[in-house]
């Protein structure tokens, strides 16, 4: 059960960072569907863990009630065996044997008329042996101990004192001295610095992604134009509907750049095989953009895949 849970952790934990690899490798790219795909199986796969994890933890409780369900039953069953004994017999089956028989009316050995009650004095005459040892252990820890600590601390705070010849006579210079550590300034320093790491890193992605993923401003290329080649395939679809998903493709990435593709034409070279030209050019990050927008899987049972660009002079 524990190697079934482990693994089940084990795959979780793998699939959650694929999905966030890609996720941020999609955003990267500019294709949008995949990206929302991966962000919903992260957010799946997150749910799942964590519904594991309550439910490991349900069960941990489940089990402990059960425990101690059957320890309950188990004294209750005890205490009603021992309410069906005598009580002498109780006493010396629990202890093995007879558990001060002077105390039992009825024994055969002692006579309850006769006996003295001797238990409570002796508990009594115990105490005030173990009072007057403690007093004695106490005088001679007093007579003995030195404050060390307090002289300690006092020598450390003599440089904070008033000068020899008062206030008015000049202060000196404090010298330097280290600062009083607590026993756990070094863990917690340890754990600021962690948080401080993870912060950081978490910025770092951020300002990264964002600056991958900005809308730069509008602006054209160097050359007089841009010319794609890219191939579109379908599975289990027909030529002409190959084509009219090529068409519909290159329509709507058109307003994928941030420089709208006014004068954009595309030409069918062969089956499955299309070329493009863009005027004027587009920038690289525009290139970026398109061809992302172009790769991304937004029709169903169909592929299309950048072969290359280049530029027109």
């Amino acid at each position: 059960m524990r190697g079934a849970r482990s693994a089940a952790y084990l795959l979780g934990g793998a699939a959650a960072l694929g999905a966030a690899c890609f996720l941020v490798v999609y955003l990267y790219r500019w294709q949008w569907q995949r990206t929302i795909v991966c962000g919903v199986l992260l957010l799946v796969v997150e749910v799942l863990l964590l519904s594991l994890a309550v439910l490991d933890r349900l069960a941990r409780l489940e089990r402990r009630l059960g425990e101690g369900d059957a320890r309950q039953r188990e004294i209750l069953a005890a205490l009603r065996g021992a309410e069906g004994a005598p009580a002498g017999e109780e006493a010396r089956t629990a202890a093995g044997g007879p558990r001060f028989s002077w105390l039992e009316r009825g024994t055969e050995a002692l006579e309850w008329e006769h006996h003295s009650h001797v238990f409570v004095p002796v508990l009594m005459a115990t105490g005030a042996a173990l009072s007057g040892l403690a007093w004695l252990v106490e005088r001679a820890a007093g007579a003995t101990a030195r404050p060390a600590a307090g002289r300690r601390l006092a020598r450390r705070f003599a440089v904070l004192a008033a000068p020899p010849g008062g206030y008015l006579a000049g202060a000196r210079d404090l010298p330097p001295r280290p600062a009083l550590a607590g026993p756990g300034s070094t863990r917690g320093g340890l754990r600021g610095l962690a948080w401080l790491t993870a912060a950081l890193l978490c910025a770092l992605l951020v300002a990264g992604l964002a600056e991958l993923t900005e809308t730069a401003p509008p602006e054209h290329g160097e050359a007089t134009a841009t010319s794609l080649l890219f191939t579109v395939e379908g599975h289990g679809v027909t030529a002409e509907r190959s084509a009219l998903a090529a068409r519909q493709l290159w329509e709507r990435c058109r307003d994928a750049t941030s420089v709208p593709l006014g004068q954009a034409g595309m030409t069918r070279l062969d089956e499955g095989l299309y070329a493009a030209t863009v005027h004027p050019s587009l920038s690289a990050h525009d290139e970026h953009r398109l061809e992302g927008c172009l790769e991304d899987a937004t029709l169903d049972r169909i592929r299309l895949h950048v072969l290359g660009t280049g530029s027109v002079e």
